[in-house]
């Protein structure tokens, strides 16, 4: 069984990753681009971010599902 570090809650570098990578790389490249390395890891935060944002609208709203148009 996996022992917790007391640390509290993970730092925003090392959030679990909420997006697919090849997808992301996928877009990138139908628009004739290259994607950097960093670049699934900023898409992810700002997914993070953007749900984050959604959760504390819905919250403020006294509702406990997110919905689409909290986004």
């Amino acid at each position: 069984m996996a022992k917790k570090n007391g640390k509290g809650a993970k730092k925003s570098a090392s959030r679990e990753n909420l997006v697919v990578g090849s997808k992301v790389k996928d877009v990138v490249k139908s628009a004739g681009l290259q994607s950097s390395g960093e670049l699934i890891q900023a898409v992810s935060e700002r997914v993070h971010e953007m749900v984050s944002a959604a959760i504390s609208r819905a919250s403020g709203n006294g509702r406990k599902t997110v919905r689409a148009y909290d986004l």
